[in-house]
């Protein structure tokens, strides 16, 4: 909350926040007030919802298909999801009265059962379906290109595109409460079902073995991923590479039980989308960054990294 182009230091920090959760009554100037309240709070909370939500996403894609490589950008849930919110922000449907959010929700459901059913159609196998949302993806992304260059004027291209990307610009206090009650819904049901995570490491049947209902679990825990990264979508566009990355990294520091691995892996894509998004308004002075280029920059790589050491399997 101190970083940004008007100042505030973190004594002047300290004390907006007592003025604002406690009433107290500290002489503040009325812009740092805003910036630092309004803007970069509110900014941060939604930051690190959508971050500990897409990382808990690719936590459970990487349990049920045991696949390294999937995660919901990979699988084309982002990409399905991105197609309803722009299906919404352009034409103006509406989803149940839920607006971008149930536009969103709607086309990630579209697009993992799009997936679902082309991976079931090319055989048996948990690779091909990453192969299959590589597909689910590609084709989405058209669909989200079409309706955008069909559609839309010259401005409203310009912010989708942007969004698309990834953005934070517009986050304002009321997306809190979509961010912040999605992320602790499926962080209390997975967190529930982490002992049926841990079966599902040695295969469907040795999970079934164990008394899990296997079907009825991965098709709550898939429901689960596509609500979280709906949320996330509608909020701040299709970020990648989170639900790849910090899975990865906190499974090395906390192991693979996923009792641990679900807690920790939020709270650090929490705390690498924050970076993220303090990264996407300083690299450039004057200029913000899409948040989606910034944490491609880091997810790119890590990509590349687990890719090779994941030869021999995939």
């Amino acid at each position: 909350m101190t970083i940004g182009d008007v100042e505030a230091s973190s004594g002047d920090v300290v004390r907006i926040l007592a003025n604002r959760l406690f009433g107290a009554a500290y002489t503040i100037d009325p812009i740092s007030d805003g910036v630092v309240w309004h803007y970069r709070l509110s900014r941060a909370v939604v930051a690190a919802c959508a971050g500990g939500g897409l990382a808990l996403c690719g936590v459970v894609l990487q349990a049920l298909l045991r696949n390294p490589l999937a995660e919901p950008y990979l699988l084309g849930i982002s990409a399905g999801a991105s197609t309803g919110a722009v299906l919404v922000i352009i034409l103006g449907f509406s989803i149940g009265g839920l607006g971008l959010s149930g536009g969103a929700f709607l086309g990630a459901a579209s697009a993992f059962g799009f997936v679902a059913i082309l991976a079931r159609g090319a055989g048996s196998g948990v690779d091909r379906v990453i192969l299959a949302g590589i597909a689910g993806a590609q084709l989405f992304n058209a669909a989200t290109s079409f309706i955008v260059t069909t559609s839309a004027d010259a401005e409203q291209t310009r912010g989708v595109m942007f969004w698309l990307l990834g953005s934070l610009g517009g986050v304002r206090w009321p997306d809190t409460w979509v961010a912040v009650p999605v992320l602790a819904l499926g962080l209390a049901y997975c967190l529930s079902k982490a002992r049926a995570l841990d079966a599902f490491a040695f295969g469907d049947e040795a999970a079934a073995s164990l008394g899990i209902e296997v079907s009825s679990l991965r098709t709550g825990l898939f429901a689960v991923t596509a609500l979280l990264t709906a949320a996330v979508v509608s909020i701040v566009g299709a970020v990648g590479f989170v639900g790849l990355v910090v899975p990865h990294a906190t499974r090395f520091l906390v192991g693979p039980r996923h009792e641990r691995l679900i807690p920790a892996s939020v709270l650090a894509g929490a705390v690498f989308l924050i970076v993220a998004d303090i990264l996407s308004r300083t690299m450039i002075s004057g200029q913000v960054l899409p948040i989606g280029v910034v944490t491609a920059m880091v997810g790119a790589p890590a990509f590349a990294i687990i890719l090779w050491r994941t030869r021999r399997r995939v």
